[in-house]
Formats: structure tokens, C-alpha cells, sequence
């Protein structure tokens, strides 16, 4: 039997097949997560983790990968840009086709889909074909991030079971970003950059072998007719704005493309906003977004995810170009911070258990905002060890913050609408990561000193989070309730 889908959170539940032999999941209350359950999670744990990985792992393999295929400097942007834009524009259509037609059936396409397009961009022969695969890969994404998060939700009840779930996803992601930069350049010396691709395409057939015997299958029990419109608008708008977004941490905000893609696409949202407010059935549920608990929670995520991708940027350039650290000692640097993001992880659940999501969200944003400020102290001829230690802390906060966020934003919303509301977490989590970096980054690298901008940038960054942490908490009110 399949573990079962039941949840206590709305009156209507999921459609559930059964996959295969096997114990059900802990009833509502039970903290305890059986052996089929921790198989489960391994499941959907490793996929986010692959796709966490792919954002990462290539970024210092680039300029190998340039050399291979002949991608000029000012065309590697594209090995980048070629995955976000798919990925991050395709999220909250797949959401909703998973919700109507079945998240498993989804995510295994996903997966099928990811795999071959690594294995696509593995034996690349120029460069149109590895660019078409890394977009391949970029779809694939958009399909498994919001399949599989509703699969987690909806297979473990709201409560401890399901903290301790979303706990365990958001380290292996944050974990899957840091990890993906120290093992990329490790590879890519080693085994050449080709075998950053190839560890994807594995890694996506070991998931998709073991995904159909262990995963349940669940959709709403009616099918009302798919939001066109809406999903025209709706991925049109984000492509545009991740287009415009991307081309802007390249070039600057300077060419007419930038802008005029940059406008198309807060165009196409207005009009998607319009549309939603209309249609019978929409993508996305108007009323959903008024809810404090779902507009408040995505803005937590929306500032978390970009101004910590905003620190990483930066830094890495400090720490190379300020201090002239090598690659593999900035891996280092980042690898202290994804065992502190690891420790961080295991405990995340007991302090949102003991203080409520709501809470440890307004808490984790105040801390990942005064650690980002102790950045400021690091100097022009030294200073590793000061941004060592801060920024893994901030990482720490920041992982506290990426848990409680997908918590608040999910808790109490029906079965039937957790893909529209984890498309939305997932969304939330995509354009932050691509904004952060081309609306603030770009200072750093425009200043006559460099050194200058990165301080520059980290001011910027630590008053966004911190000015976030308190708008937040006014946002989702001072109930003691903990949810």
C-alpha cells in the first residue's frame, strides 16, 4: 500500500493509487518517521538535492567549458541563463498540471527529462547543443522542484512529521548549492567539466529506479479545465523578467533589451494578476495570495534567497580577487558554510517546534541580516576568517529562514491547492536566487575599487534583510500561535 496521503489540514483529500507493497505513513501526531517513509524522503530529498546541485556545480567549471566548446566570455552568461530561464519561468504551470493530472506522473517525467538532457550536455559537441541541454535541464527542474515539494507535503502530515520533512529538504538544498561549488572545481580539475554533467545524469537515474515503487500518486479529485491564459501570461511574464534579470548581471541595465524585456514581463504579471482575478479556474487563487500567512511568508523567502545569494556572490569575488585566494581555498570557505547550513538543519525543527514557523522566519531573517552586517569587518589584505565565520552563521539564520518560510507559506492550505502553494514557495525561491545578484551584485564589479563596492553591496544587502525581518513580522501579525 502507498504511504497515505490523508491530511487533516482541509475536509477534501487527495486521490491516492497504490505503487506498491509497504507500511503507511505515521498518522497525524506520530513524530516518528517509519522505514518506508525515511525511503521516501531519501527520494525527494536527493531529487531537490540534484537540482540544488545543478545551480552550482558548472560555475567554475565555465571557463574550461568556454575553452572546450568556444563559448566566448560574453556567451558563457548563456550556459547560466539557459537553465534559469526554463526553470524559474515553467514553475507554477507544472505545479498546476501536477495538481490536475498526478504529481507522481509529473515528477517522474521530470526526472526522465533532466537525465537526458544532462546526459545531453555531458557528450555536447558545440555549443548549441550543450546550451540546448542545459535548457532541457531547466525544464526538467521546473517539472521535479514543484512535483516533488507537493509530494512531500502531501505525504506527511502537517505537524512535527512534516517540519522535520520540509527540515531535511531545506539542508540538502542549501547544502546542494555550497556543495556543488567545492565539488565542481574539484571535478573539473580532476575529471574535466564534462563529469559535472555526467554526475547529473546519474544521479537522475539512480532517483527515477528507485521514485515508481515508493512514491504515492495524488491530484485533486476534480479536474477543473487548465488556466491557459493565466499560464501564458503567467510564464511569459517570469521568462521576460528572469530574461531581463540575467542579460542585467552580464551587461548592466544599460541596453535597450534589458529594458524593454525587463517591462514586457511586469506587463505580462499585471496582466496575469488581471486574468486570475476573472477566470474560474486560475493558476493561482487571488484569495490565496491574501491570505498573511502566504504573501508575508514569500516575501521572507523572496529577500532570504536573494540577498544570501547576493553574499556568496560578492564574497567569492573578495576572497579571489581581494585577497587572492585560489579556487580551492574559496571552496574551502564555503564548505565550512554548508556543514554550519547541515548543523543548522538538524535542530531548525526543534526551534520552529518550540516557537512556531511564523516566529523562527522573523528571527532567522533578523540573524541572517546582523551576521551579513558583521561582513563589514573584514579588510582589504585580510579578512578570511572573519568572513568565514560570519557568513556561515548568516547561513545558519538563512537556512532557519528557507525552513520556516516553505512551513508558513504550506501550513494549512488543502491538499487540493499544496501545488499551487509550493509552486509558489518554489517560484519565490527561483527568481530570488536570479535577482539578488543583478540588482545588487552589479555594484560591486562598477566601483573603482572593488574592495569598496563588495562593502558596498554587504551594507546594502544586511539593511534589505533586516528591514525585511521587520516588515515580515508586522505582515503575519503577533499571534502566539505557532504556525
Amino acid at each position: 500500500m502507498a504511504i497515505d496521503t490523508h491530511t487533516t489540514t482541509a475536509p477534501t483529500t487527495t486521490t491516492t493509487t497504490t505503487t506498491g507493497p509497504g507500511a503507511a505513513a505515521p498518522a497525524p501526531g506520530d513524530e516518528r518517521l517509519t522505514g518506508r517513509a525515511k525511503l521516501v524522503l531519501f527520494v525527494l530529498c536527493a531529487a531537490q538535492f540534484m537540482v540544488a546541485l545543478d545551480f552550482s556545480v558548472l560555475n567554475v567549471a565555465l571557463p574550461a567549458l568556454g575553452k572546450d566548446l568556444g563559448l566566448s566570455q560574453s556567451a558563457l552568461q548563456w550556459a547560466v541563463t539557459a537553465f534559469a530561464l526554463p526553470s524559474g519561468g515553467f514553475l507554477l504551470l507544472f505545479g498546476r498540471i501536477a495538481d490536475l493530472y498526478g504529481r507522481k506522473k509529473l515528477f517522474l517525467i521530470g526526472l526522465a527529462l533532466f537525465g537526458t538532457a544532462s546526459l545531453l550536455a555531458t557528450l555536447a559537441w558545440d555549443p548549441a547543443s550543450f546550451l540546448a541541454g542545459r535548457a532541457l535541464q531547466g525544464l526538467g527542474a521546473a517539472v521535479i522542484v514543484p512535483t516533488g515539494m507537493s509530494l512531500l507535503t502531501t505525504t506527511f502530515p502537517e505537524g512535527p512529521l512534516r517540519d522535520k520533512a520540509i527540515g531535511i529538504s531545506g539542508t540538502l538544498l542549501s547544502l546542494g548549492f555550497t556543495i556543488g561549488m567545492v565539488l565542481g572545481g574539484v571535478m573539473t580539475d580532476t575529471l574535466g567539466w564534462r563529469s559535472t554533467m555526467a554526475l547529473l545524469s546519474v544521479t537522475a537515474v539512480i532517483v527515477l529506479a528507485l521514485a515508481p515503487g515508493l512514491l504515492p500518486e495524488s491530484r485533486t479529485p476534480d479536474r477543473p479545465r487548465l488556466d491557459v491564459p493565466g499560464a501564458v501570461t503567467v510564464t511569459g511574464g517570469l521568462l521576460a523578467l528572469i530574461y531581463s534579470l540575467s542579460s542585467a548581471a552580464q551587461r548592466g541595465f544599460g541596453g535597450v533589451d534589458v529594458w524593454g524585456t525587463l517591462l514586457a514581463g511586469l506587463a505580462l504579471l499585471v496582466a496575469f494578476a488581471v486574468v486570475e482575478s476573472k477566470t474560474a479556474a486560475p493558476l493561482v487563487s487571488l484569495p490565496m495570495l491574501k491570505r498573511r500567512t502566504i504573501a508575508w511568508g514569500n516575501v521572507g523567502g523572496l529577500v532570504t534567497f536573494s540577498m544570501m545569494s547576493t553574499v556568496i556572490f560578492v564574497l567569492t569575488l573578495y576572497l579571489q580577487e581581494t585577497l587572492g585566494l585560489s579556487s580551492f581555498q574559496t571552496g574551502l570557505v564555503f564548505g565550512v558554510q554548508g556543514v554550519a547550513s547541515a548543523f543548522a538543519g538538524s535542530f531548525a525543527p526543534k526551534v520552529i517546534g518550540r516557537f512556531g514557523a511564523r516566529r523562527t522566519l522573523v528571527g532567522s531573517l533578523l540573524g541572517q541580516g546582523l551576521f551579513t552586517a558583521a561582513l563589514l569587518a573584514v579588510g582589504a589584505e585580510s579578512g578570511a576568517l572573519v568572513a568565514t565565520v560570519a557568513v556561515s552563521v548568516a547561513s545558519m539564520f538563512h537556512l532557519g529562514a528557507i525552513i520556516s518560510y516553505g512551513l508558513t507559506v504550506t501550513s494549512g492550505v488543502p491538499d487540493e491547492e499544496q501545488g499551487l502553494a509550493t509552486g509558489l514557495v518554489t517560484t519565490t525561491q527561483q527568481v530570488g536566487i536570479t535577482i539578488g545578484i543583478p540588482l545588487l551584485g552589479v555594484l560591486a564589479t562598477t566601483q573603482a575599487s572593488l574592495f569598496d563596492g563588495v562593502r558596498t553591496v554587504l551594507a546594502i544587502d544586511a539593511a534589505i534583510v533586516l528591514a525585511a525581518a521587520v516588515l515580515v513580522g508586522l505582515g503575519l501579525g503577533g499571534r502566539t500561535k505557532k504556525a
